[in-house]
């Protein structure tokens, strides 16, 4: 391995704490080392704010190591209480399952798990059966409640009334990695930032149950400017699934971040040169449209393939250069019967999810941020209907500067 992956990780801005910077360069340095990131099964698809630890795994794993995709069957039925205001809500197993599934068809795009290259594992195979007795004997006896309340995973919850039901949730995932070490000889774990102390926790109960040294490192976690975790519209989150976020949605949610976070998203997202990074990076004013389009080209070929992300990037080189081409915009499609009655302008938005609720698309309107066929309308009441179609036999509506949506009759 000629260059450490350490450095790599380091230099992208991935790594945010090390339990032991030296020596986890060190072991990666000099030997194949299988590590660890979980994946608790609360939706049916990953989204983009997994895509950060996806890509350090994808990293890993270029420089030989094995990576290990932990599915969470088990830990999913409690709900880790990290960096959360409220108690997750409970799941049915089923639910879970179907879950894990999808997560496992969705790494296997990033991962090869091919002749041992990476596994697959689910903590349900050792947590749903399990004696909860014998746990505490064994497992709970290594961790003082004390350092568990001064943990900040738990920090937010105390106000609010932390469960006994998820204070269980630390133990579970230290638990998981000290499966994982006697299963598959895993030396690391990674995850986000909000994951440090649970990952400590299995460090230590590895250390104190063998003697053997574990390792831990956490990533940065993708935010905006304010703070707020990146991978949320007005639609919700920002899906891996085409059949959730389309390719072209995908593809307009990169091109349209701040522009203060284009460098870091090209560093952490792509697999780019950090030195075409930090050029692109630089460029300001109208030129860093440059380094967005780039980056939302290369995210959607990662994610989606190279035809996928040249279709998105021409529909919207098409939009923003006038010249309409609307195969791959959001669409909406009414029976013909209502537009002869008139669909009014509230509606529309909040249909097509351009607008929260009906006040949020009144306002809009009536600050002048919504147009229809290119002309800005400020009526909320005005209803359309067919005879108001553009050329195309639709009406397209624009909020804002870069948010477009389609609408036609059957």
């Amino acid at each position: 391995m000629s260059t450490n992956v350490y450095d790599v990780l380091l230099e992208r801005g991935f790594i945010e704490q090390a339990t032991n910077e030296d020596e986890i360069r060190e072991l990666l340095g000099k030997e194949k080392v299988s590590f660890y990131i979980g994946f608790d099964a609360t939706a049916d698809s990953l989204t983009a704010g997994h895509f950060l630890t996806v890509m350090a795994m994808m990293h890993m794993q270029r420089a030989g190591h094995r990576p290990i995709a932990l599915l969470g069957g088990g830990t999913t039925m409690i709900g880790d209480p990290s960096g959360k205001s409220d108690m997750r809500t409970i799941m049915t197993k089923e639910t879970i399952d179907y879950n894990a599934k999808r997560f496992h068809e969705q790494l296997s795009r990033f991962i090869d798990f091919d002749n041992d290259k990476a596994i697959i594992a689910n903590n349900a195979d050792w947590l749903l059966n399990m004696n909860y007795v014998d746990f505490l004997r064994e497992i709970g006896v290594h961790f003082s409640v004390n350092k568990m309340l001064a943990a900040e995973c738990y920090k937010q919850r105390m106000e609010r009334g932390l469960t006994f039901f998820e204070f269980n949730y630390m133990l579970m995932q230290s638990y998981d990695f000290y499966k994982l070490n006697e299963l598959y000889d895993c030396k690391m774990e990674l995850g986000g930032n909000d994951q440090w102390s649970n990952i400590i926790g299995g460090v230590e109960l590895i250390r104190r149950k063998t003697g053997k040294q574990a390792y831990g490192l956490t990533f940065k976690l993708l935010t905006t400017s304010e703070g707020i975790k990146m991978g949320k519209t007005m639609k919700g989150a920002v899906w891996l699934d085409p059949e959730k976020t389309s390719p072209y949605e995908f593809y307009q949610y990169w091109r349209n971040i701040e522009d203060v976070k284009v460098e870091e998203c090209l560093a952490l997202l792509t697999f780019l040169p950090m030195d075409e990074v930090r050029r692109l990076g630089a460029l300001k004013d109208s030129e860093i449209n440059k380094a967005k389009e780039v980056l939302a080209y290369e995210i959607t070929k990662i994610v989606h393939g190279e035809e996928e992300a040249k279709k998105a990037q021409d529909a919207s080189r098409a939009l923003f250069g006038g010249k309409m081409n609307t195969a791959d915009i959001p669409t909406t499609t009414y029976p013909a019967a209502q537009f002869e009655e008139g669909i009014d302008l509230i509606t529309l938005l909040v249909d097509g999810k351009m607008a929260s609720s009906r006040s949020d698309a009144r306002r809009n309107i009536t600050q002048g941020g919504v147009s229809v066929n290119d002309v800005k309308c400020t009526e909320f009441d005005k209803k359309f209907t067919s005879a108001d179609f553009n050329d195309d036999g639709a009406l397209l509506i624009k909020k804002g500067k870069k948010t477009y949506h389609l609408f036609k009759a059957e």
